[in-house]
Protein backbone atom coordinates (compact mmCIF):
# COMPACT_ATOMS: atom_id res chain seq x y z
CA UNK A 1 0.00 0.00 0.00
CA UNK A 2 3.00 2.27 1.07
CA UNK A 3 4.56 1.71 -2.40
CA UNK A 4 1.26 2.76 -4.51
CA UNK A 5 1.18 5.99 -2.34
CA UNK A 6 4.50 6.65 -3.39
CA UNK A 7 3.90 6.29 -7.13
CA UNK A 8 1.16 8.44 -7.11
CA UNK A 9 3.37 11.29 -5.93
CA UNK A 10 3.75 14.41 -8.76
CA UNK A 11 7.43 15.65 -9.44
CA UNK A 12 7.65 19.19 -10.79
CA UNK A 13 10.17 19.08 -13.55
CA UNK A 14 12.28 22.26 -12.79
CA UNK A 15 13.92 22.28 -16.24
CA UNK A 16 10.90 22.85 -17.61
CA UNK A 17 11.42 26.51 -17.64
CA UNK A 18 14.24 28.51 -17.73
CA UNK A 19 15.72 30.14 -15.00
CA UNK A 20 14.71 33.82 -14.51
CA UNK A 21 17.09 36.54 -15.36
CA UNK A 22 16.54 38.08 -11.94
CA UNK A 23 15.73 35.34 -9.22
CA UNK A 24 17.08 34.08 -5.33
CA UNK A 25 19.95 32.56 -7.03
CA UNK A 26 21.33 35.64 -8.67
CA UNK A 27 23.41 36.53 -5.52
CA UNK A 28 23.30 33.01 -4.06
CA UNK A 29 23.61 30.64 -6.96
CA UNK A 30 26.84 28.16 -7.91
CA UNK A 31 26.03 28.64 -11.75
CA UNK A 32 28.92 30.24 -13.75
CA UNK A 33 28.18 28.67 -17.28
CA UNK A 34 26.36 25.74 -18.66
CA UNK A 35 27.38 22.35 -18.98
CA UNK A 36 25.74 20.61 -22.08
CA UNK A 37 26.83 22.24 -25.34
CA UNK A 38 22.92 22.55 -26.78
CA UNK A 39 22.31 24.81 -23.60
CA UNK A 40 25.62 26.28 -24.40
CA UNK A 41 24.72 27.70 -27.88
CA UNK A 42 20.92 28.39 -26.58
CA UNK A 43 21.71 30.61 -24.26
CA UNK A 44 20.20 31.96 -20.50
CA UNK A 45 20.75 32.97 -17.45
CA UNK A 46 23.85 32.66 -14.80
CA UNK A 47 24.08 33.24 -11.05
CA UNK A 48 27.56 33.76 -11.22
CA UNK A 49 30.00 36.17 -13.66
CA UNK A 50 33.24 36.25 -14.60
CA UNK A 51 35.97 38.15 -13.44
CA UNK A 52 36.61 39.53 -16.59
CA UNK A 53 33.55 40.67 -17.75
CA UNK A 54 33.30 42.52 -14.42
CA UNK A 55 36.86 44.28 -15.42
CA UNK A 56 35.03 45.47 -18.88
CA UNK A 57 32.20 46.39 -17.70
CA UNK A 58 33.67 48.92 -14.77
CA UNK A 59 36.08 49.63 -17.70
CA UNK A 60 33.11 51.12 -20.03
CA UNK A 61 31.67 52.50 -16.77
CA UNK A 62 34.57 54.11 -15.99
CA UNK A 63 35.49 55.52 -19.35
CA UNK A 64 31.88 57.08 -19.46
CA UNK A 65 32.64 59.11 -16.77
CA UNK A 66 35.93 59.71 -18.38
CA UNK A 67 34.47 60.84 -21.10
CA UNK A 68 31.91 62.91 -19.45
CA UNK A 69 34.30 64.99 -18.10
CA UNK A 70 36.36 65.51 -20.93
CA UNK A 71 33.25 66.68 -23.04
CA UNK A 72 32.79 69.34 -20.28
CA UNK A 73 36.51 70.64 -20.50
CA UNK A 74 35.69 70.91 -24.61
CA UNK A 75 33.09 72.60 -23.86
CA UNK A 76 35.28 74.62 -21.81
CA UNK A 77 38.06 75.36 -24.37
CA UNK A 78 35.45 76.39 -27.13
CA UNK A 79 34.40 72.72 -28.41
CA UNK A 80 31.11 71.50 -29.54
CA UNK A 81 29.49 67.91 -29.16
CA UNK A 82 28.64 66.39 -31.95
CA UNK A 83 26.85 63.42 -30.36
CA UNK A 84 23.03 64.75 -31.34
CA UNK A 85 21.51 62.85 -28.33
CA UNK A 86 24.52 64.08 -25.66
CA UNK A 87 23.94 67.50 -27.16
CA UNK A 88 20.04 67.65 -26.73
CA UNK A 89 20.30 66.13 -23.06
CA UNK A 90 23.03 68.81 -22.49
CA UNK A 91 20.47 71.97 -23.64
CA UNK A 92 18.13 69.92 -21.18
CA UNK A 93 20.01 69.52 -18.42
CA UNK A 94 23.28 71.53 -18.72
CA UNK A 95 26.28 70.83 -16.50
CA UNK A 96 24.42 67.81 -14.82
CA UNK A 97 23.64 65.95 -18.24
CA UNK A 98 26.32 63.23 -16.76
CA UNK A 99 23.94 61.98 -14.36
CA UNK A 100 21.58 61.12 -17.56
CA UNK A 101 24.99 60.13 -19.22
CA UNK A 102 26.18 58.00 -16.43
CA UNK A 103 22.55 56.59 -15.83
CA UNK A 104 21.83 55.09 -19.01
CA UNK A 105 25.28 53.74 -19.53
CA UNK A 106 25.17 52.07 -16.14
CA UNK A 107 21.76 50.59 -16.69
CA UNK A 108 22.65 49.17 -20.20
CA UNK A 109 25.71 47.86 -18.57
CA UNK A 110 23.49 45.49 -16.17
CA UNK A 111 21.42 44.60 -18.56
CA UNK A 112 24.68 43.39 -20.94
CA UNK A 113 25.57 41.18 -17.71
CA UNK A 114 22.88 39.85 -17.35
CA UNK A 115 22.61 38.71 -20.99
CA UNK A 116 26.01 37.67 -21.59
CA UNK A 117 25.19 34.16 -22.34
CA UNK A 118 23.21 35.14 -24.70
CA UNK A 119 24.01 35.59 -28.55
CA UNK A 120 26.99 38.25 -29.05
CA UNK A 121 26.61 40.23 -25.72
CA UNK A 122 29.98 39.56 -24.82
CA UNK A 123 31.40 40.67 -28.72
CA UNK A 124 29.28 44.04 -27.57
CA UNK A 125 30.86 44.44 -24.61
CA UNK A 126 34.39 44.21 -25.63
CA UNK A 127 33.37 46.63 -28.76
CA UNK A 128 31.69 48.96 -26.26
CA UNK A 129 34.92 49.07 -24.31
CA UNK A 130 36.90 49.55 -27.35
CA UNK A 131 34.50 52.53 -28.78
CA UNK A 132 34.74 53.78 -25.76
CA UNK A 133 38.62 54.01 -25.18
CA UNK A 134 38.75 55.58 -28.74
CA UNK A 135 36.66 58.33 -27.74
CA UNK A 136 38.77 59.08 -24.77
CA UNK A 137 41.47 58.95 -26.49
CA UNK A 138 40.47 61.44 -29.02
CA UNK A 139 39.46 64.13 -26.33
CA UNK A 140 42.34 63.72 -24.28
CA UNK A 141 44.06 64.34 -28.02
CA UNK A 142 41.70 67.46 -28.78
CA UNK A 143 42.68 68.83 -25.25
CA UNK A 144 46.30 68.44 -25.37
CA UNK A 145 46.82 70.18 -28.25
CA UNK A 146 44.07 72.71 -28.22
Amino acid sequence: MAFQEADKRIFKERRKQPTPALSRYTFLGQRKRFRRKIDQQKGGYVDRYSSRLFFFLVLIISLNILDAFLTMIIIELNGVELNPVVLSVMHLYGDKFWVWKFALVSFCSILLCLHIRFGRAKVAVASISLIYLVVVLYQVFLITYH
